[in-house]
């Protein structure tokens, strides 16, 4: 049964839509937080489970990204007919069930088995979706950015923490954390999240539609994004599958110290990409910085071929990736969210997750297997080159995207027809799908050009049918 409180109207008080923000954020970055520790400790702590081997531990490491592509959309769609925070709960109890499973685990088994079940708590876009069913449209966008930032801050944190718990408790004290993060975002959904009725929730905006998926698989720019999602999340499994080594083999940089590394790189990085994000956005120069990230991705790639043996230069390089990996990661989601369809928003966000998470598991697993071959990091870092070069080949001939933002209109009876035909006569507007089943108009407009008052106008000039 879905949630039965009414959702919220855009006039909402911004105390209220705050709550909300802050408090999925919270939910959001707890889970996150737990699961970005693991990175920098299980290549050079794995060895304390039995049956070890660098593929099974790179396994361990993707195996996450495995459950999650195969529930990502499933669960999304789901919270549209069962409700959001039903299917948030149980994805947050799977998500700490599978942290107690991995923190009790004495075998490479066991560990691969707690993270497939972290995985199957997929509760990503049911989170999204809450988050569009409780927000304003006019202030969906900073809602959205706040969580990238909370998520953006867990991954810095966790980079430097992770090794120092794991020092103190090894890797299962990590797990036991992650467990208890878990149940501390079951309080916050339970306590401090409102309820919501999904039944008005705009669900094409919020999540994956079905019958969408074969058209918005096909959109030629999509593709590329998604490619390119793709890419960068392997990358940065296969690299922690071999970066906590290169630390610890070839820099001589203790393990437990690993963290003091990562940190100020990290914040660094994130200080120097802040002013390109702002290029891209406000400059509307979002394909040359985004061409430019790829390129310094591959670079630094290539390398850490060469470079991973001396200290200064290997961890020069390790800012050049985090520099890159940052922007990348900042930049893409609102590529995707400026392409997409109107109406199709939540399917191509669905789709662009899905292959995220499927780029978690393959850099994972053959990140290990090459390592288990005896081929080296080296061969690590080479097959990223490549896979980031056939990245850059087709992300180059990319059409610029149109700076445009959604806009869901209620039609309130009015013949959908007519309006479709008057709302494509206004300035700015580029696309308009109008879904008869939900009683609603979904746009594509440009926020520097369009009138949102005269869209309301001509709705509630319609003839009612």
């Amino acid at each position: 049964m879905p949630d039965s409180a009414p959702t919220p109207s855009p006039s909402l008080p911004v105390p209220f839509e705050r709550k909300v923000v802050l408090s999925l954020a919270a939910l959001y970055s707890f889970r996150m937080f737990g699961l970005f520790m693991l990175l920098p400790v299980l290549s050079v702590y794995g060895s304390d489970y039995a049956d070890h081997s660098p593929f099974l531990l790179g396994l361990a490491l993707g195996a996450y990204g495995l459950s999650q592509a195969l529930l990502q959309i499933p669960f999304g769609v789901m919270s549209d007919r069962f409700g959001r925070k039903p299917l948030i709960l149980a994805g947050l109890l799977l998500f700490a069930l599978g942290s107690v499973v991995a923190a009790m685990a004495d075998s490479v088994y066991g560990l691969i088995l707690g993270r497939f079940l972290q995985g199957c708590g997929a509760i990503s876009a049911a989170v999204m979706a809450l988050l569009t069913d409780l927000t304003s449209e006019e202030n969906r966008t900073k809602a959205m950015a706040t969580i990238g930032a909370s998520i953006g801050m867990s991954f810095s944190v966790a980079m430097t923490l992770g090794p120092v718990l794991a020092a103190w408790g090894g890797v299962g004290a990590i797990f036991w954390l992650t467990a208890g993060l878990g149940l501390a975002g079951v309080y916050i959904l339970l306590a401090v999240v409102p309820n919501v009725s999904v039944t008005a929730a705009p669900r094409r905006e919020a999540v994956a539609v079905p019958n969408l998926l074969w058209h918005t698989l096909s959109h030629p720019e999509l593709r590329r994004l998604n490619l390119g999602i793709f890419v960068l999340h392997f990358v940065l499994m296969a690299n922690f599958v071999v970066l906590p080594l290169v630390l610890q083999n070839q820099l001589a940089i203790p393990r437990n110290y690993h963290g003091f590394v990562y940190f100020p790189l990290l914040a660094l990085a994130f200080m120097l990409m802040l002013p390109f994000v702002i290029i891209a956005e406000k400059r509307r120069q979002i394909k040359p910085v985004f061409l430019a990230a790829i390129g310094l991705l591959l670079v630094s790639e290539l390398l850490l071929v060469w470079l991973s043996h001396s200290m200064i230069p290997a961890l020069l390089v390790l800012f050049l990736f985090f520099v890159a990996f940052n922007l990348l990661e900042a930049t893409q989601p609102s590529l995707v969210s400026k392409i997409a369809p109107a109406g199709a928003k939540g399917t191509a966000t669905g789709i662009y997750a899905t292959c995220q998470v499927l780029g978690v598991f393959g850099g994972g697993a053959l990140g290990g297997w090459l390592l288990e071959q005896q081929l080296g990091v080296a061969a690590v870092f080479m097959v990223n080159a490549a896979l980031t070069l056939l990245w850059l080949l087709g992300a180059w001939g990319m059409t610029p995207p149109r700076f445009l933002a959604s806009v869901l209109i209620p039609l309130r009876g009015r013949d959908p027809q007519w309006v479709a035909d008057q709302l494509r006569q206004v300035n700015g507007v580029a696309e308009v799908v109008i879904v008869s089943s939900e009683n609603m108009a979904y746009l594509k407009v440009d926020q520097k050009l369009v009138d949102r008052k005269a869209l309301a106008t001509i709705v509630d000039a319609g003839p009612q049918v």
